[in-house]
């Protein structure tokens, strides 16, 4: 096609054998990637890896160090003498630029591919001194936050920055495709947030790449009017509600395979779902984990063997974990908290059982914990509170909303809200006697099964009748709920016992 030169973006720092093609072919390649660098442990001499040490660059060829293919680096950058030591592999590109390689000094190296590519279009801005450049940072600055937040980063330090600033811009961005995605969700610009950039415009624009392709995503981003920007925002709202619905079915067949092969006593949850759309694996893998509280792999068989998806609790690096048992891979890549790999069908059960093998979590490892700031009757969270904690914003991983606590709060009724019923309004009775209304948006099923067995058969349906008496401590969050012109404060129950 004429191309002479690829760069990528959020990929590639594992495609070794994919560049060393593309130069082949007379095509330079830049890397841009924000994943762990591929790495084996060799002896302390420099002098190339044998076959199959080649990390996870993907192929079964031998790489030794002298074709071109890698390019292996001590990690250190200074080369190890006696003993062993960690040595980083570098796909063979014009340049790689990657925050997690070694020799790299950037200060806070916790940024998404996202971030990473906007990075190199600043420092291209700077040294060009290019004024179109500069401008389109201005733009390109919103879709930085977007993908530090869909790619669940830690909202710390710059990350917290370029969230912030992303969302000021956001509020009132040119882009139509953008515009009209919060149109067609019921969004008001004035009141976007990280959790709207995380749960409803990232799941629009990813929904299309999973069930058709991402094409149609970025036809939307470059509409040129809002005719044009609100069809194709329907269409992706659309595939994304479709994609809700297979979600839901894999999740409910991810349980059944847990229960039907006893693989919930595994420390490391490996779930084949060969029926199941690969690209919904990520998605069920991160809402097993959740419901689990286990590092979970989800496989499906694609069209070249088996794909899958992994997410991980804190305390299982799941890409090292990975490393250790890489002869299983045809390819993978990723990071701590999550990755992606191909492999053999036959090597399925041979991955799984080494994985456990291998893992040292403990039982209480597979507890979740709840963190709360401060033990706080709700009579205390006023709107003058609720104001001064927006300053903390914006909320998300590694900066989560503060969480407080109150014992013994009285249960009096309750209401169902939603379309589907899926969440609810209670009125308690505080120490004070004080009256407050709390919501849920959790599992109601379970908060049911917890009122009938704390307080007997017959307590939920007592509680939604408005004849409850019970008393639940509950971990709670302060906000504020506008509602037909009218704000106020709002207490959301998060846990409780």
């Amino acid at each position: 096609d004429g191309i002479g030169m690829i760069v990528t973006c959020d990929n590639g720092i594992a495609a070794a054998p994919q560049i060393a093609l593309a130069n082949s072919y007379g095509i330079k390649v830049i890397v841009t990637d924000h994943h762990e660098v591929p790495f084996v442990m060799a002896a302390g001499t420099a002098d190339g890896i044998s076959g199959g040490e080649q990390g996870n660059n993907g192929s079964d060829g031998r790489r030794d160090g002298k074709s071109g293919d890698v390019e292996e680096r001590a990690a250190d950058g200074t080369g190890c003498d006696g003993g062993s030591c960690r040595r980083e592999l570098l796909p063979p590109a014009l340049a790689v630029i990657d925050p997690k390689q070694e020799r790299c000094r950037y200060p806070f190296p916790n940024i998404c591919g996202g971030a990473v590519a906007y990075k190199v279009v600043q420092a291209l801005a700077e040294r060009t001194g290019s004024a179109q450049l500069k401008d389109a940072l201005e733009e390109l600055l919103e879709f930085a936050a977007l993908a530090t937040v869909c790619d669940v980063m830690e909202l710390k330090d710059e990350n917290r920055i370029l969230v912030k600033e992303g969302l000021n811009r956001l509020r009132h961005t040119r882009n139509q495709g953008i515009r009209a995605l919060m149109d067609v969700n019921g969004i008001e610009p004035e009141k976007l947030n990280a959790y709207h950039l995380g749960f409803v415009i990232g799941p629009c624009l990813n929904a299309t790449g999973r069930l058709d392709t991402a094409k149609r995503a970025l036809e939307l981003l470059q509409s040129q009017n809002r005719v044009e920007a609100m069809t194709a925002a329907r269409e992706l709202k659309e595939l994304n509600d479709s994609r809700k619905n297979l979600t839901l079915q894999g999740v409910e067949q991810a349980e059944s395979y847990l229960a039907r092969q006893g693989a919930e006593l595994d420390k490391v949850l490996v779930i084949y779902l060969p029926e199941v759309h690969e690209s919904l694996a990520g998605i069920i893998a991160g809402r097993i984990r959740e419901s689990h509280h286990h590092p979970v792999f989800i496989l499906t068989k694609g069209e070249e063997g088996v794909k899958g998806s992994g997410r991980s609790i804190e305390g299982y690096h799941m890409y090292e974990a990975m490393t250790q048992v890489k002869r299983y891979f045809t390819k993978f890549g990723g990071h701590a908290m999550a990755a992606g790999l191909s492999m053999r069908e036959e090597d399925v059960e041979a991955f799984r059982r080494d994985l456990n093998r291998n893992c040292a979590l403990e039982p209480e490892d597979f507890i979740p914990k709840v963190h709360i700031d401060v033990p706080m009757p709700i009579d205390y969270g006023d709107m003058g509170l609720a104001e001064e904690l927006e300053l903390l914003e914006p909320f998300g991983v590694g900066n989560p909303r503060p969480l407080f606590a109150q014992k013994d709060l009285l249960f009096l009724s309750g209401h169902k809200m939603g379309a589907n019923q899926t969440c609810a309004r209670y009125q308690v009775r505080t120490e004070t006697g004080t009256r407050r209304q709390i919501v849920f948006f959790g599992d109601l099923k379970k908060f049911g099964a917890f009122l009938e067995e704390k307080f007997g058969p017959g307590s939920e349906e007592a509680l939604y009748a408005g004849r409850g008496d019970f008393r639940v401590s509950v971990a709670y969050q302060l906000g504020k709920n506008t509602f037909r012109g009218n704000t106020e404060v709002q207490y959301v129950m998060q846990h409780y016992t």
